[in-house]
Formats: C-alpha cells, sequence, structure tokens
C-alpha cells in the first residue's frame, strides 16, 4: 500500500498542476509560429484562405493561452505553501529566471495578444504581422527562461553553497547549464509536434464532417507535414539528450532502462516488470546488447546500474513507463503522420481510416510531453536539485490532510476545466465547418 506521507502528497499535487499546465504552453509555443507562417503565406499568395486559417486558430491560441496562464500562477502559489525550502534554499538563482520570464517573455506575448486578436482592422498590416510575430516568440522566450532553471535543477552549475544557500557565481554557466541546449531543442520539437498534431487532427475532424475547403486542407497539410518532418528530428535530438543525461545523470538513465546492476554489453528491455524488492524485471523480453549499442555506441559497452546510486536513485517503474510509453506512442505519431503525408501528397486526399486515425492522435503530443516531462522530473528524484536539495527536505510542515484536501480541489477543477476545454475546441470545430458548408 502506498504510504502517502506529506511529501508525497505534495510531489502528487505539483504534478497534477504541472500536468495539465504543461499542455498548453506546450502547444502555444509552436502555435504561435504556424499562426506567423499562416499570415506569411498569406502575403506571398494572397489567398484569402490562409487568413481563414489564421483567423480560427488565433482563437484556439487565445484560448490555450488564457489556460496556460491561469494554470501557471498555481504553480508559484505551491512553492510557497508545499516547498517553502525551495526558494530559500535556492531562490537566488530560481527567482530571477522566474522574473526574466515574466519580464522578458510573459508582458510581451500579454502586450501583442490583444493587437493580434483584436487589431487586424484597427493596425496596419505590418504591425499586424509584427503583433504576430512578437507573440510567438514571447511564448519561445517564456520556454527558455523556464527550460533554463529546470535544466539548472538537473545539471547545476555556476554557483556556491553560503550557509545552506545557493549563490549564483557565473550566470552565463547557469543559462547554459550542461543539459540546457539538449533540452530545449527536445521541448521545442516537442512543442511543434504537440500543436502540428492537434492541427492535423481537428483539421481532419472537420474533414470528415464534409468542411474540404482550402482554408481546412491548408491546415490539414501544415499539420501532417510538419508533424511528418519534426518525428525524425525528434528521434534524433532524443538521442542526443539520452547521451547528455547519460554523462549527467546516470541513474535517471538506469532508471529508465530498468538498469539494476552495473554490466557491459546491457540488454534494451522491451517490457518487464521492475520490481524493487528482488531488484530485477519480472517477465522481462530484452534485447541482447542493445542498451550499451545505443548509449555508449558500443554493443560491449558499460552502463552503471542502480546499484551504484544506493539510496540516491528515483522510483523505477513510473521512470521505466513513462520512458517506454513515450517512445511507443512517438512511434504510432511517425506512422500516421507519414501516412497521411503520403496520402496528402500522392493522392491530394486521405481516407476515412487514416483521418479517424488523425482525430484519435489529436492530443498525442500532450500525452508525448506529459510522459517525457514525467521521465525527467520523477527521474531526478530523491534529488530537488541534483546532489544540492533533496525533495524532502524542501517540503513544508503543512499537516497532510490539508494537503490532500486541496489535492482533492485541484483535480476536480481541473477536470472541469480540461472537459470544458476539449468541448470548446471541437464546439468550434463543428461551428467552423457549419459555416464553411453554409457560404
Amino acid at each position: 500500500m502506498v504510504d502517502l506521507d506529506p511529501v508525497l502528497l505534495a510531489r502528487i499535487q505539483f504534478a497534477a498542476n504541472i500536468t495539465f499546465h504543461i499542455v498548453f504552453p506546450s502547444t502555444t509555443i509552436a502555435l504561435g509560429w504556424l499562426l506567423f507562417y499562416f499570415k506569411r503565406r498569406f502575403a506571398a499568395t494572397k489567398n484569402a484562405a490562409w487568413m481563414d486559417t489564421y483567423f480560427f486558430w488565433t482563437k484556439i491560441f487565445a484560448l490555450c493561452f488564457a489556460m496556460g496562464v491561469v494554470s501557471g500562477i498555481t504553480m508559484s502559489f505551491q512553492f510557497g505553501t508545499n516547498w517553502p525550502g525551495f526558494m530559500n534554499t535556492i531562490g537566488n538563482i530560481a527567482g530571477p529566471l522566474l522574473g526574466y520570464e515574466i519580464l522578458t517573455a510573459f508582458f510581451l506575448e500579454a502586450t501583442f495578444l490583444g493587437i493580434m486578436l483584436y487589431g487586424f482592422k484597427r493596425v496596419s498590416a505590418f504591425v499586424h504581422d509584427l503583433a504576430t510575430f512578437l507573440v510567438a516568440a514571447g511564448t519561445t522566450f517564456s520556454a527558455f527562461w523556464i527550460l533554463c532553471l529546470d535544466s539548472w535543477m538537473q545539471t547545476p552549475v555556476g554557483f556556491e553553497m553560503i550557509n545552506g544557500k545557493a549563490h549564483a557565481t557565473d550566470w552565463a554557466a547557469i543559462l547554459w547549464n550542461p543539459s540546457m541546449p539538449y533540452r530545449m531543442v527536445h521541448m521545442l520539437l516537442a512543442s511543434g509536434l504537440t500543436a502540428a498534431f492537434l492541427v492535423a487532427g481537428i483539421s481532419a475532424y472537420r474533414w470528415l464532417r464534409g468542411d474540404r475547403g482550402v482554408a481546412v486542407m491548408n491546415a490539414l497539410k501544415t499539420g501532417v507535414y510538419l508533424a511528418a518532418v519534426l518525428i525524425p528530428l525528434q528521434v534524433l535530438a532524443g538521442d542526443q539528450h539520452g547521451l547528455n543525461t547519460l554523462q549527467y545523470q546516470p541513474q535517471k538513465v538506469a532508471a529508465m532502462e530498468g538498469l539494476w546492476h552495473t554490466e557491459k554489453g546491457a540488454p534494451f528491455v522491451l517490457f518487464g516488470w521492475p520490481d524493487k524488492e528482488t531488484h530485477s524485471n519480472l517477465w522481462a523480453l530484452e534485447i541482447p546488447k542493445v542498451a550499451s549499442l545505443i548509449l555508449t555506441h558500443d554493443l560491449n559497452g558499460e552502463l552503471k546500474g542502480l546499484n551504484e546510486f544506493e539510496g540516491k536513485s528515483p522510483p523505477v517503474a513510473p521512470v521505466f513507463w513513462s520512458f517506454r510509453l513515450m517512445v511507443g506512442l512517438g512511434g504510432l505519431m511517425g506512422l500516421i503522420s507519414w501516412a497521411a503525408a503520403y496520402q496528402l501528397k500522392r493522392k491530394k486526399t486521405l481516407t476515412p481510416l487514416v483521418a479517424k486515425a488523425l482525430v484519435a492522435m489529436t492530443f498525442s503530443g500532450w500525452v508525448a510531453t506529459i510522459l517525457g516531462w514525467y521521465v525527467t522530473e520523477i527521474g531526478r528524484q530523491p534529488w530537488l536539485v541534483q546532489n544540492v536539495l533533496l525533495t524532502a527536505d524542501a517540503a513544508s510542515k503543512v499537516p497532510p490532510p490539508m494537503i490532500g484536501l486541496s489535492l482533492i480541489a485541484y483535480l476536480i477543477v481541473y477536470g472541469v476545466l480540461m472537459t470544458a476545454f476539449i468541448k470548446t475546441l471541437f464546439h468550434m470545430a463543428r461551428k467552423g465547418s457549419t459555416e464553411a458548408t453554409a457560404h
């Protein structure tokens, strides 16, 4: 039976918050750039259908932006209520990074979002283009600062500890810490795939309802082709990110691979049930030497096992399964996007089966991003900041019933909001199809 101690409850609460929150910024980062692309296509072709595409997806961008902002605010509250030790220990580094995110990214987005949404007939085309560009840039700046902080928590450098508090000694090193470039590329590609499948899925839904106008086909082709191109790039980026993690957080990689003991020629475990009692994988289906080949590029390369990190290793099962589900989902995203791209390129249309598959995969980018985030964050445990601050040492003394009560409240609110969001999304798609058919 799981022991729901205060620390575990607080972790579950923060995980619930970030699970709900992360899907919205991961959508808007790339969707902002897609909006700018739609505008540039209109400028290049003078085809008004591109602006129809732009206006439809601008509404969805605004909806995602609003949901992201609201859900992001609650996370900052939790730093104070559940994790006072976090800011008390590394506030000198986390505080400025979060502050820069507000000053250089959020204000940029919030300022020009109004012009982007309501200024099309009120400002010049150049100013409206500029507003769209700056909103997209703001989403990317926001990702940069947040990933700087999260990456630093994984691979902290450029600081010194004085009286139990971290003080920055090299901000350049903090910003460009060893895992930051890999995580940034991996996250931006994940955002691209998230937006691509959202656009392709909703467009395929409209296509199945008989709305096959130019505006819908523009969005459908953009989403499908973008997904088909980004999937192999994400595989390459993921491989490089994994090698970086092996160098700086080998215990995380050991949990991902279900590698309990250090060994040469380590197998890749396709399936299995990690058993922490016996330190083995039950019912394992393995491919000999492949884990060593992938991670060391040597069939007999040595990989450190969890036995090397006694008492300082993450829980294996959630990291192990999150990683496999993410990779499996990524493979499915590749197959469906390539099948759709082939049909659109060669046959100029989709089969109903592939269109329905795209609809089913509308939120696949969300799921893959969440699974990847679980691998990253659970894989860092028991550390909140790697080798600097233990998660348990940052937790508050709030009684478990209080944390549990607020957790239930969060789950109810998030469940209602997510249901309303998805219903609204498909309502907008149906409304758009009805209006297009009427015209």
